[in-house]
């Protein structure tokens, strides 16, 4: 998604031509002319991601703005202005919460520096908070990705049944991410803080499955030189989320089944049995009441687990979500791998949109996993998902090189247009200079065909030539005839 920096500055001119430089990388660019419009733009819930500073300013100060914005909980980073580079000023405003500063006017480099290294720390901090979270067992469903309707759905039934202990079922096709939604109830319960424990029930062989679940005392069969707690045990006070839970065999669902009733279990080999107490969230991708039917899951035991259903919507039913997700796998993968991938282009996102996604959030993540370790440039192209757009990297010939048409009607456009707008110092260049590598661009791009230059560029033939003279430029320019005679030429060979 495109990134959006926010410009308070009472200088038009200020913002005019910081908007100039961002948009050329590929930036979005908000404006603000006060600290009371900024605060009313990031209060109006509006798309912010970096925040650049002007501290001199009429009215409410940019230091003061600063102060707000941290009282208000905006976490946006903030990149502060300053006409004067003093020590005081600098150490005020990164005592106040500024990630970074520069004095203007600043070359454009250091601009577009400065706010990818503020996106690059703010994807850190926000990799560390969602880690300490997990670690800790306080995910909630505020930290869920996506704003759709299926997904909001899921968020309501979720926060509803967090409150109580009552067992959930959470169903749906492999890689939906039912394992967060099971995080995010127990984050949202009055358990958050305490253990959570995951069984992936169909990854633990026959013979082993009730030791692993239950526990065993020492000596209690071959191969038990020490007791061992089980899982019940390890989520004592917590939740035990059971995932694949219709894979477990039928001897095994009659205990589960008495664990669930009695809230205490019998270790293998123990005497006596051992309390509990555990809130259960189960999971599955097959259909249960099928495999009751046919005999292959107890009845009782799956309207235990089925007390509180909810459904986790599949990729291709919350489409809407894509970018948002693509969004928190790039921040996620750019701190893994030490990258600085802005986000992923336009035409990127409406080829993931569009796709089936059998895997669902899960082959989505692998994908963007490893378009961010191939790509090279700041957003992710379609040529970054062969698999999924069907587009092919363009080899480096191509990229380097942008063909020149022959003809006027077949004129492919460079990809970066080299008419600079600032100079190496961000300050506007002189009209005189745009104009003349403006004339020097098109006469290029169409190939000498005067008349064609002169209609691109609005003006007159005549006055087209007088520029070229004034400018210096008639080593570029060939005669009419010179143009007509090699047309003729190109036709014949054709």
């Amino acid at each position: 998604m495109t990134k959006t920096v926010l410009v308070v500055d009472d200088d038009p001119t200020q913002r005019r031509l910081i908007q100039a430089v961002l948009e050329r990388d590929g930036f979005a660019v908000a404006h603000a002319q006060s600290g009371d419009e900024a605060i009313q733009h990031l209060t109006s819930g509006a798309s912010v991601d970096v925040i650049l500073l002007d501290l001199v300013m009429p009215g409410i100060s940019g230091q003061d703005t600063l102060i707000e914005m941290r009282a208000r909980s905006f976490a946006q980073p903030v990149i502060v202005l300053t006409s004067t580079g003093g020590i005081d000023t600098v150490v005020k405003a990164m005592q106040a919460g500024a990630c970074d500063f520069f004095v203007k006017p600043a070359s454009p480099e250091r601009i577009t520096i400065s706010i990818r290294n503020a996106l690059s720390m703010g994807a850190l901090k926000g990799e560390v908070d969602r880690l300490k979270k997990h670690a800790t067992g306080r995910t909630s469903f505020n930290d869920l990705i996506g704003s759709s309707p299926p997904m909001t759905l899921v968020k309501r039934l979720g926060e509803r049944a967090a409150k109580s202990s009552i067992p959930i079922l959470i169903t749906g096709e492999s890689g939906v991410g039912k394992e967060v939604i099971a995080r995010a109830v127990h984050g949202s319960s009055e358990r958050a803080g305490k253990p959570f424990v995951a069984v992936n029930c169909g990854a633990i062989p026959a013979n082993l499955v009730e030791s692993i679940l239950f526990g065993h005392e020492k000596g209690s069969f071959t191969g038990a030189t020490d007791k061992h707690l089980g899982k019940f045990q390890e989520a004592n006070g917590g939740t035990l989320f059971l995932d694949e839970v219709g894979e477990l065999p039928l001897d095994i669902q009659v205990k589960l089944l008495r664990a669930l009733q009695e809230s205490e279990i019998d270790a293998v080999g123990s005497k006596r049995s051992i309390k509990v107490d555990v809130r259960i969230v189960s999971a599955t991708n097959r259909d249960l009441s099928l495999a009751v039917k046919e005999g292959r899951f107890r009845e009782d035991l799956f309207y235990r687990l089925n007390v509180f259903p909810i459904e986790a919507p599949s990729l291709r039913e919350r489409r809407e979500d894509v970018p948002a997700l693509v969004d928190c796998f790039i921040r996620r993968f750019n701190v893994e791998e030490g990258k600085s991938v802005v986000g992923a282009s336009a035409e990127t996102l409406a080829c993931l949109m569009a796709y089936e996604w059998p895997g669902n959030v899960r082959q989505l993540e692998n994908a963007v996993y490893r378009a961010i370790v191939l790509a090279d440039a700041p957003y992710l192209q379609p040529y970054d998902f062969p698999a999924i757009s069907g587009v092919a990297a363009p080899p480096p010939e191509a990229q380097a090189t942008t063909p020149i048409a022959s003809s006027p009607d077949t004129v492919a456009p460079p990809q970066d247009a080299p008419v600079r707008i600032l100079d190496a110092r961000g300050h506007l260049r002189t009209l005189e200079e745009i104009e003349r590598d403006l004339i020097q661009l098109a006469i290029e791009v169409y190939a000498g065909h005067m008349s064609e230059v002169a209609r691109r560029l609005g003006i007159g033939r005549s006055t087209l030539y007088r520029k070229v003279r004034e400018q210096g430029l008639d080593g570029l320019v060939r005669s009419e005839s010179e143009v007509e005679v090699e047309g003729e030429a190109e036709t014949v060979a054709a």
